[in-house]
């Protein structure tokens, strides 16, 4: 199953996360000398600070920043964002990693698009129009303030899952429909139009500290791409 997304216009008016921090981040440079934590054993030690993130899932990541890093597409590798789309909205399933420091920075609510499913996420696209999400490997690019103010350009890894992201205007954003007000009122979070949506009050923090070219994965057990993607399985070698 290949994935669908929509246009820049569109999903620039889509997405919405709810989120909340574990620590306040560091500035993105401050960690900037210090050299590159090897992936390899990575996952174990990151879990004892995540202990909520599925390790199966944590290994993939750690996995396909291997990969990355060996395929020279990450610049910035002191960061790793983890996007767990098998679980419901109502949970935190948004962790962001300090990898020299080996330290949890934030674990957010994140909002899928609005085809993606209501609590639960069960489609992905990579087309334009589709509102649904995609999966895989991103690069959080450069922030910029447009329709949803303070936003993150997306830079999608994985041909025919998430290479679009640009075309589609995926970003993190903050969104009015990310709160736990909102899940406590209508029992999920709102959806986006296919963006990672967080909550207004930590999307500036959020942003500020991954942007610049930090890794992004985002997970769902969807068997075409754990089959196809091309960072996953060898560097993508079967």
């Amino acid at each position: 199953m290949r994935h669908v997304l929509k246009t820049a216009a569109a999903a620039a008016l889509s997405c919405a996360v709810a989120a909340a921090p574990a620590s306040p981040p560091q500035a993105p440079g401050a960690m900037a000398a210090a050299a590159p934590v090897p992936a390899s054993g990575l996952a174990g030690v990151l879990a004892s600070q995540a202990p909520t993130l599925d390790r199966h899932v944590l290994a993939l990541a750690t996995e396909a920043l291997q990969c990355a890093r060996h395929r020279g597409e990450v610049a910035g590798d002191a960061l790793l964002s983890v996007i767990d789309y098998s679980r419901p909205s109502t949970e935190r399933r948004l962790w962001v990693f300090d990898l020299r420091q080996q330290r949890l920075l934030f674990q957010e609510w994140v909002a899928h698009g609005r085809n993606t499913g209501a609590d639960l996420a069960t489609r992905f696209s990579n087309d334009d129009g589709s509102y649904m999400s995609s999966l895989g490997a991103f690069v959080a690019e450069d922030a910029y303030t447009g329709h949803n103010g303070y936003s993150l350009r997306l830079k999608g890894l994985e041909p025919g899952f998430n290479d679009r992201a640009h075309d589609r205007a995926i970003v993190i954003h903050g969104a009015p429909y990310v709160s736990e007000a909102i899940i406590r009122n209508q029992g999920r979070l709102g959806r986006s139009l296919g963006c990672p949506a967080v909550r207004p009050a930590i999307a500036h923090r959020l942003i500020d500290a991954i942007r610049g070219g930090s890794f992004v994965f985002a997970y769902y057990p969807d068997p075409d791409w754990l089959r196809h993607s091309r960072l996953l399985g060898d560097c993508g070698a079967t």
